[in-house]
């Protein structure tokens, strides 16, 4: 799983050295897509996250920015800074869908190691 969430970082990073900081969200998921196709990464963009309520699935219009090779979940931001709302909006994703482990990366950083916050599961955590 390391060697998985490092393979992301690192086109995250390509992109990031690529074109830096400042644009929007959709031209970064963009980016990312290309990079990720290039490293040979298998994703799924805009995934629909169904609320499943009282054993009803209900479409309330989320989406996955990535879910990469049906285990990680990568959501990306472009805002001045990452706050708890964003990280519980993560894990609440990790949850409904059961996956272990997301990558919260946020592009409007100078240095993006600093944008980056690797979530595990709950669930998962042992």
């Amino acid at each position: 799983m390391n060697d998985l969430t490092e393979k992301i970082i690192g086109a995250a990073i390509e992109v990031h050295r690529s074109i830096g900081p400042g644009l929007l969200e959709s031209a970064y998921e963009e980016c990312l897509a290309h990079e990720m196709r290039l490293q040979g990464l298998h994703f799924e963009r805009q995934t629909p996250l169904p609320v499943l309520y009282k054993g009803v699935a209900l479409d309330c219009a989320y989406r996955l920015d990535f879910l990469v090779e049906k285990t990680v979940v990568v959501e990306l931001k472009s805002v001045d800074s990452l706050h708890p709302i964003h990280e519980a909006q993560l894990l609440t994703y990790l949850k409904l869908g059961a996956w272990p482990i997301g990558l919260l990366i946020n592009f409007n950083v100078p240095c993006l190691k600093d944008g980056l916050k690797r979530i595990v599961s709950s669930k998962y955590i042992q």
